[in-house]
């Protein structure tokens, strides 16, 4: 069996685990404090049951038997093909650690990060292997949100990159590459913009925050479970892409010019935004709610796996 590395056993490390684990993949487990390791592992055999359920998993006693703790860091990367860090969030400690990856794992080892916003030459820099470092982002929860995007420094070896795509696509995922690097890659580019029109749209009184999400989840959501922006756009005008954008170009720079340079996330449209959120804002509706996130997540992808390709 292939060996991953799980370093950092927190939210994105056990769902990390989950999902190597229950594709065939022998998972070590590396957390510099011991308990939260343990507990890690009780969650995951949760996650895989869940996903047991809904016919994502074919036996979880057996993928969460593919499941060790490591003793050590050293322990974790040993045979290890692949080491996916989820530690915090900090330049300093993302430097620290793959410092040491590089030195402890295989030459062969790829050293991927699960960061949300850090690039990959800015911890990498300096190291001798940084041909084989990259970023590896998931989004939240990735056992039940595909896509991971692979952003490599400008060193990195594109055959790293490669295999580390195969890994990644036999684990179930859906890896795409970036052609460059770019702080928060694209996932959270396209959250951000979306999010800070939101903001501006609930700032300016234009409709109340339940209808804007309403407007998601129940119209732009809906066809973006299934397909993208550009195979949106292709179906709205006969002539395709270039048609839309003929047609609709004018209309849309106007909207996007309206926002310019016009904040976002001010203190005046977060008040404007809870001052119609009547539910409170607290760690146990949080966990309430992911919780029957994850439930329906699990259901859609479950139906999206059952569903035929698209025609071309």
């Amino acid at each position: 069996m292939t060996k991953i590395a799980i370093i950092g056993s927190g939210l994105i490390g056990r769902a990390w685990a989950t999902i190597f684990a229950s594709h065939g993949f022998e998972v070590a487990m590396h957390d510099p404090v011991p308990d939260v390791a343990k507990a890690a592992r009780a969650h995951i055999g949760r996650n895989l049951r869940e996903l047991a359920g809904h016919g994502l998993v074919d036996d979880p006693a057996a993928a969460l038997k593919r499941i060790r703790l490591a003793s050590g860091l050293a322990d974790a990367l040993a045979g290890a093909a692949l080491a996916q860090e989820s530690g915090p969030e900090t330049v300093e400690t993302k430097r620290a650690l793959f410092a040491e990856m590089d030195r402890l794992a295989p030459k062969s080892c790829i050293l991927a990060s699960s960061t949300s916003f850090i690039v990959a030459s800015v911890f990498s820099e300096g190291l001798p292997g940084r041909h084989r470092c990259l970023v590896a982002h998931p989004v939240n929860p990735p056992h039940l949100v595909p896509i991971v995007e692979l952003a490599p420094a400008s060193w990195t070896d594109p055959k790293v990159v490669e295999r580390a795509r195969k890994l990644y696509e036999k684990a179930g995922q859906v890896p795409i590459t970036l052609r460059k690097e770019s702080p928060g890659f694209v996932l959270n580019r396209l959250q951000a913009v979306l999010l800070a029109e939101a903001f501006r749209i609930v700032g300016a009184g234009i409709c109340s925050p339940k209808d804007l999400d309403k407007t998601i989840r129940d119209g732009l959501g809906l066809r973006w479970s299934f397909m993208g922006p550009f195979e949106t756009i292709e179906l709205n005008a006969p002539g395709g892409i270039p048609d839309y954008a003929a047609r609709y170009a004018p209309s849309l720079e106007a909207m996007v010019k309206q926002s310019e340079g016009v904040p976002a996330f001010t203190p005046d449209a977060t008040a404007k935004i809870m001052a119609e959120w009547a539910e409170p804002q607290n760690p146990e509706r949080v966990k309430r709610l992911s919780d029957w996130r994850d439930r329906r997540l699990a259901a859609l992808k479950a139906h999206k796996r059952r569903q035929t390709r698209k025609p071309n």
